[in-house]
């Protein structure tokens, strides 16, 4: 495999594809498809502003230059300035919170609900609303990254290489967890499952290794999730 490839696979939480069955005849208010990488969901508009961002992300984040972010399903959420500043017009009128690009730097304790898995250059990123995400095993977190040189030309190539229904792993709790708790559930299972199997999801060659070991390896992480109150599919 060259660097010219990228092995991409799909991963969602929600069925909500592109095409169909069961895509909207048009976006949503405010909402735009991202069709890169045959992701296929749905985002809030770059420069959308609201007064309040939705329950249940992600707060206090802060970029390396310091200003302050909120993540919700994909979306961020960048504040447009101090409270000192929050009474001009414009924020008043349309809100202080305004969708913004992901900001590189920034560290996560979970991916997107919805990412794509891509392959490249002996390196795995999570791709999700134009925002590129790696495995940072030493902060046991994941940090949004600029796309290495020739990525995003690879997401017009047609015929993206998709993984298999066994490569599918959908989690979600069924009872309320921080999501602190979720990360660490989800490495945990995932170190075991790494183990039983013998098969890396996050390996550069994982795209090349057996089947075998791939579907031992989502079985065996799909039974600690369940014993840790997930509910997966």
């Amino acid at each position: 495999m060259t660097a010219a490839l990228a092995v991409i696979g799909a991963v969602s939480a929600m069925a909500q594809q592109a095409g169909p069955p069961g895509t909207p005849m048009h976006a949503p208010e405010h909402q735009h498809l991202d069709a890169r990488f045959a992701h296929n969901h749905y985002y809030y508009d770059r420069g959308y502003a609201v007064h309040t961002p939705p329950d249940g992300g992600l707060s206090n984040l802060h970029a390396p230059n310091g200003e302050r972010y909120y993540f919700h399903e994909g979306n961020w959420y960048h504040w447009q300035g101090g409270w000192d500043q929050s009474w001009h017009w414009q924020r008043w009128w349309h809100g202080g919170w305004v969708i913004s690009a992901p900001p590189n730097g920034v560290f996560l304790p979970l991916l997107p609900p919805h990412y794509t898995t891509i392959w490249w250059g002996g390196t795995t990123y999570y791709y999700a609303n134009d925002g590129y995400y790696i495995w940072d095993a030493g902060r046991n977190q994941y940090q949004v990254v600029a796309p290495p040189a020739g990525l995003e030309s690879a997401g017009t190539t047609p015929a993206p290489v998709a993984a298999a229904a066994s490569d599918q792993l959908f989690a979600s709790p069924t009872s309320p967890k921080s999501a602190e708790q979720q990360s660490q559930d989800r490495y945990e299972c995932h170190q075991w499952a790494l183990a039983e199997s013998g098969y890396d999801p996050t390996a550069g060659d994982a795209a090349a290794q057996p089947r075998e070991k791939r579907t031992a390896y989502f079985r065996s992480q799909s039974a600690c999730l369940q014993a840790r109150g997930y509910t997966v599919r």
